[in-house]
C-alpha cells in the first residue's frame, strides 16, 4: 500500500454552532432565540484531516462514527474534501459524537459534547504514513492507553495534540512525550500539562522529554523550542467571525509545511496563517486556506 503523508488519529463528529447564546442559557422550558446558527465538521482530528487535505497533502483519517445520520455528515464531508476514510469504523451500537458551541459575548464559547463511541475508538490496522498525528488524547481512553506504543513503534514522524482535558487531571501515559516528536497544545493546554505559569517555562519543560513543543497562543501566535532554540512567528491578526478549530487549522498548517520540506520557523509561520484564515468564516473548515493562500499570508515579506 502506498503510504499516506499524513495519518490522523482520534475523533470525528458534527458540530452544531450557536453564535449569540446568553452566557446562561434559562431553563424552564424558555426558548431562546440566538443570532445564527450553523452544522459544520467537528473533532480536531476530522478538522486537522480536512484541513490537511485542502492544503493539497495526501491525509487519511482514523476515527470512528456509529452507524447514523450524523455519521453520514462526517463521512460524507471528509470525502468531498479528499480526506481518505477507509481506516474510519463505524460502531454498531453507539451513536456518533455530538458536540454544541455556544458562542457567547467576547467571542468566548461553551462547548457540550456527547462523547458517543469517542470512548470505544480502538484504533488497530493502521495506513502508512510519513507522519502520524493524535488528537482529543483525553476523550478516547483506549487511543490513550494504546498511543505510547504506536508512537514508539511508528516508521513515521508523529505528533500529538492533547486538546483539552474535561477531567481536569492533565495526566499523559508514562512514556509517551518521549516517544513523540512535536507536541501541539495551546497555551492554556501546554500551563496545565506542564504545570507551569509561562509559555516559557512550558516550553522548557516539555523539552526535558525530548519532545519539541509548539505552544498556540492565538493572537500572539506560536512559539516553539527545538535543540534548546526557542522559535517563534507571529502575523497581523484578522478580525474573526468564528475561532472554532482555528488551532486545529493551525496544526494542519504547520505538519503539511513540514511534510512539504520547510523548516520550523518556516512551518509555524503556516500554521498561524492557515489558523488565521480558518477564522474568517463559521465553523472548523469552511475557511480553511489552500497551500498558495497560507503561504501568501504567512510567508508574506514583512
Amino acid at each position: 500500500m502506498t503510504a499516506f503523508d499524513l495519518l490522523v488519529v482520534g475523533d470525528a463528529n458534527p458540530d452544531v454552532l450557536l453564535a449569540g447564546a446568553p452566557a446562561v442559557p434559562p431553563y424552564g422550558q424558555a426558548e431562546t432565540l440566538v443570532a445564527s446558527g450553523t452544522l459544520a465538521l467537528g473533532g480536531s482530528a476530522a478538522i486537522v484531516a480536512h484541513g490537511a487535505a485542502r492544503l493539497g497533502i495526501s491525509t487519511a483519517l482514523a476515527a470512528q462514527v456509529g452507524r447514523d445520520a450524523a455519521g453520514d455528515f462526517v463521512l460524507d464531508t471528509l470525502t468531498s474534501a479528499g480526506v481518505d476514510i477507509t481506516a474510519v469504523t463505524r460502531h454498531p451500537d453507539l451513536p456518533t459524537a455530538l458536540t454544541v458551541c455556544l458562542g457567547g459575548p467576547d467571542g468566548d464559547r461553551a462547548i457540550l459534547t456527547a462523547p458517543g463511541c469517542l470512548a470505544a475508538f480502538d484504533p488497530r490496522e493502521l495506513p502508512p504514513a510519513r507522519h502520524i498525528h493524535a488528537a482529543s488524547y483525553f476523550l478516547q481512553p483506549n487511543l490513550a492507553a494504546r498511543l505510547p506504543e504506536l508512537f514508539r513503534t511508528a516508521t513515521a514522524t508523529t505528533s500529538l495534540d492533547t486538546n483539552h482535558d474535561p477531567s481536569g487531571r492533565w495526566q499523559l501515559a508514562p512514556g509517551l512525550l518521549e516517544a513523540c516528536d512535536y507536541v501541539l497544545p495551546n497555551e492554556a493546554e501546554a500551563l496545565a500539562l506542564t504545570g507551569t505559569t509561562s509559555v516559557d517555562e512550558a516550553l522548557k519543560a516539555f523539552a526535558e522529554s525530548g519532545v519539541t513543543p509548539v505552544v498556540k497562543r492565538g493572537r500572539h501566535g506560536a512559539a516553539a523550542q527545538h535543540a534548546g532554540q526557542t522559535h517563534t512567528a507571529r502575523l497581523a491578526p484578522l478580525e474573526p467571525v468564528d475561532t472554532v478549530g482555528a488551532g486545529d487549522s493551525f496544526d494542519a498548517g504547520f505538519l503539511a509545511a513540514l511534510l512539504n520540506g520547510e523548516g520550523l520557523d518556516r512551518a509555524l509561520a503556516v500554521g498561524c496563517a492557515c489558523g488565521a484564515l480558518s477564522t474568517q468564516g463559521l465553523g472548523g473548515t469552511a475557511a480553511q486556506p489552500t497551500w498558495e493562500q497560507a503561504v501568501a499570508l504567512g510567508l508574506s515579506p514583512g
